[in-house]
């Protein structure tokens, strides 16, 4: 996720306008229309149960739905009478697609068990705003009385009542339901897909029901009949499997590698990039096997997975000339490019603060032939000052460069025999490298260098596993002798450590994730995201085996340097609710606690915990928040030198909690091309120290001050949804900071004259602050949805 910060007038340029598009809603919606047309603006429906009513308004022909206000007022701004594709048209109101509605509508009833249901309509107009009116005479429910069934192949009847249970949703006494018929119908269709029934087809089911209309109940009875001259249905096996690998334009042209890979499958790669099992691995139906529809959908969805392939069909089939049953397969693919290249590049201004962040990635698709996927990357950001937010500190503040190289094998690598997973999903051995250089003039140069081995494998659809088996970090911090010599005199003794240390640590992280394959529907469900990270357990075991020296500040060294103990977790917990259409509430709680033991007094830099940012608590620039009720202006006082040195330093700890509620809907369904949708948010939270420390005044975690230290920020945004990413805009405002005491903590409240002006509150601050402003809004450009 990237995200980039503009401030000052821009904000309230944005603002007003969002502010002049909302009020331009309330034109008139039908200032367009002609004299003797009339837009419709309102359905009700009377007399039909809650429970269907809402499905019902679907029923009633798209083009006699009400407009959304936005959407229509986007047609009236920008379409040009319909020339262009925004927005959408109003709906004229229709008096036969109004009539088609009503019928409609009353067939969909009926399906509902209501077998006598009657509806008729009525149009109420005022002002050229129609209302449709469609009132239902229900009738009496009809329920089933006895289900019976007449299957004819003996082995296929046993296959349906041992399976009935399973995916049912007829019974008796239980309403007459057509949809649940149809349901029935196709679940039990593929339950024959499964077992070995590849010829079946659905026409073979067919449902018979009397009714008895005075009792309103209906006796339904299942029919399965036998094949066409035929005594049984046939059940297939997997014969011989034929795999083509194409060129990645498509094409099977030239020589190709050929291999009979054993008695099942034969390889013929036009491409000649790719070893057989690298494909044959991924494929779930065996020679021998009954033919099961899930294990060709699992083989498509794996080699897919795969990222090395532009098409997977399904499989073909083709029955063998013998009277045997048996099915040859044929899979087709087309591979991927396997050379890629792509450059990102973004602009920064934040305050007095501008910049660029570049970076490359390259990826190589398929090392050794075995679809191992190698990718190099670089990113170069630096940040430069226009002396606004310090005076006579112009010029370059910031550089962060970072490189990394990573191999990523689509199975599971171990000196251990391991099962083959991939039922569920792909499983992935990666091996990653990665260095990185930040620069923070007049203070510090950190350099770090990485290496780990992760497993990534699923245990079910919903469930992913994620293991960094080995993790070797080494970092090495040099900082500005100046700024050391300051930093010491004034006994922050702790940044020196924090921030100048060369230490290294090994560990191991887990992190486990119900449910992320749900994030882009709209359905009722939980997320869950835990990780633990745990690191030096064995170089504390092998410098206490050993007796290694220690150093000046007591820790033991290994190889002449200290290293890191300490243990992280951290959760990601959000409660995903569906409100009808595209609306959706989230909400959201990510507490994290890290604690240094052993070899460590501190977490090293990098492990500690920050907030603020787009995806976080909003209203707070990142690295801008907290810890607690930390305060720069009272901390530094007149050291504006210190506490320019410090900035995006200082605000960090050991302990975090953050909580997010967020409301989504759509706003237009065609906005330039774009889905628009809005957001409104609350954000609350904040990251504490876990003890008393004398940089951080007030910083510390309290639970009888958990809410008197918590930030909240409130705000809303807009959501461009472009099908294959989402761009989103976020107007965040800070409602309660907890850097202040008491009353004064609630500064929207208090200060709300001076949201877009200067005044006694923003000029205490800024003198206060070393010349830095106040500000109560905070604007978040991104890609990508916040959580």
């Amino acid at each position: 996720m990237k995200a980039y910060f503009i401030k000052t007038n821009l904000y309230r340029f944005t603002i007003l306008g969002i502010l002049l598009l909302f009020m331009g809603t309330g034109c008139s919606l039908t200032r367009k229309l002609a004299p003797n047309q009339n837009l419709v603006r309102k359905i009700t429906i009377k007399g039909m149960d809650k429970e269907f009513s809402e499905a019902a308004v679907n029923y009633v022909d798209k083009q006699q739905q009400p407009n959304s206000v936005v959407n229509l007022q986007f047609y009236y701004w920008f379409s040009k009478n319909g020339k262009r594709k925004i927005g959408e048209p109003p709906s004229i109101l229709d008096s036969n697609l109004v009539e088609f509605s009503r019928f409609q509508m009353e067939k969909f009833i009926q399906t509902k068990g209501y077998l006598k249901a009657k509806i008729r309509d009525s149009i109420v107009i005022k002002k050229q705003k129609a209302e449709l009116v469609f009132i239902t005479d229900q009738g009496p429910l009809f329920r089933i009385r006895k289900l019976g069934d007449s299957i004819a192949d003996p082995k296929v009847r046993a296959l349906f009542h041992n399976t009935y249970a399973t995916f049912s949703h007829l019974h008796p006494g239980g309403r007459f339901d057509l949809d649940s018929v149809a349901y029935n119908r196709d679940a039990f269709y593929q339950v024959m897909k499964r077992n070995g029934y590849y010829d079946f087809k659905r026409q073979f089911i067919n449902f018979e029901y009397d009714s008895v209309f005075n009792n309103s109940v209906i006796d339904l009875h299942m029919v399965l009949d036998n094949p066409e001259n035929k005594n049984a249905h046939p059940v297939y096996t997997i014969n011989n499997t034929l795999i083509t690998i194409s060129n990645s334009n498509g094409q099977k042209t030239g020589p190709a590698d050929t291999l009979q890979v054993d008695s099942q499958f034969t390889f013929v790669d036009y491409s000649k990039r790719f070893k057989p099992h690298t494909v044959t691995d991924y494929i779930f139906q065996k020679k021998g096997d009954i033919y099961d529809v899930d294990m060709q959908t699992i083989t498509t969805s794996r080699l897919s997975e795969l990222n090395v392939f532009r098409n997977v069909p399904n499989p073909t089939y083709t029955k063998t000339a013998d009277s045997t049953n048996r099915l040859n397969s044929t899979i087709d693919i087309v591979p991927l490019r396997k050379m890629s290249d792509r450059v990102e590049g973004e602009f920064l201004f934040a305050g007095g603060r501008y910049g660029y962040n570049i970076g490359n990635t390259f990826t190589n698709r398929n090392i050794f032939k075995e679809a191992a996927i190698l990718q190099l990357k670089f990113n170069y950001s630096v940040l430069y000052s226009t002396g606004g937010d310090a005076p006579g500190a112009s010029g370059v503040t910031n550089q962060d460069f970072k490189i990394g190289v990573s191999l990523t094998y689509p199975r599971i690598i171990s000196p251990f025999k391991l099962a083959k997973p991939g039922k569920y999903g792909v499983p992935h051995t990666t091996f990653a490298s990665n260095y990185s250089l930040f620069f923070q003039r007049d203070l510090v140069t950190r350099t770090s260098f990485i290496n780990s081995v992760t497993y990534d494998f699923a245990e079910t659809a919903n469930k992913l596993h994620s293991l960094t088996a080995a993790n070797f970090e080494f970092s090495r911090g040099s900082i500005d002798p100046a700024a050391r010599d300051t930093l010491i005199a004034r006994n922050r003794y702790s940044y020196v450590y924090l921030i100048g240390r060369t230490t290294f640590t090994t560990g191991s992280q887990y992190t486990y994730q119900v449910n992320g394959n749900q994030l882009n529907t709209l359905s009722n469900f939980t997320y869950f995201r835990g990780l633990l990270d745990v690191g030096g357990n064995l170089l504390s075991l092998l410098s206490n085996t050993f007796n290694t020296p220690r150093d000046a500040q007591g820790q033991r060294t290994l190889f002449g340097y200290t290293f890191a103990q300490y243990a992280k977790a951290e959760i990601d917990l959000r409660l995903y609710k569906s409100l009808g259409g595209d609306k959706q509430f989230i909400f959201r709680i990510n507490p994290g606690l890290g604690i240094p033991y052993g070899n460590s007094r501190q977490l090293i830099f990098e492990k500690n915990f920050y907030t603020g940012g787009a995806n976080d608590i909003r209203a707070w620039l990142p690295r801008t928040l907290g810890p607690g009720q930390f305060n720069r202006g009272d901390a530094y006082g007149n050291d504006n030198t210190t506490r320019a040195r410090l900035k995006y330093i200082d605000q960090f700890g050991e302990v975090k909690l953050v909580m997010n509620a967020e409301y989504r809907y759509k706003l237009a369904n065609n906005f330039f091309g774009t889905i628009l949708k809005g957001a409104v948010f609350v954000d609350a939270g904040n990251i504490w120290r876990l003890h008393p420390e004398v940089e951080n005044p007030n910083g510390e975690f309290k639970f009888n001050r958990i809410l008197q230290s918590s930030a909240i920020g409130i705000g809303t945004g807009l959501r461009f949804d472009l099908s294959f990413f989402v761009f989103r805009l976020d107007a965040a405002f800070k409602v309660k900071d907890p850097q202040f005491r008491g009353s004064d903590q609630w500064v929207l409240f208090k200060h709300a004259d001076e949201l877009f002006k200067s005044g006694t509150f923003k000029e205490n601050y800024q003198n206060a602050n070393g010349g830095e402003s106040y500000n109560f809004m905070q604007l978040n450009f991104g890609i990508g949805m916040p959580f």
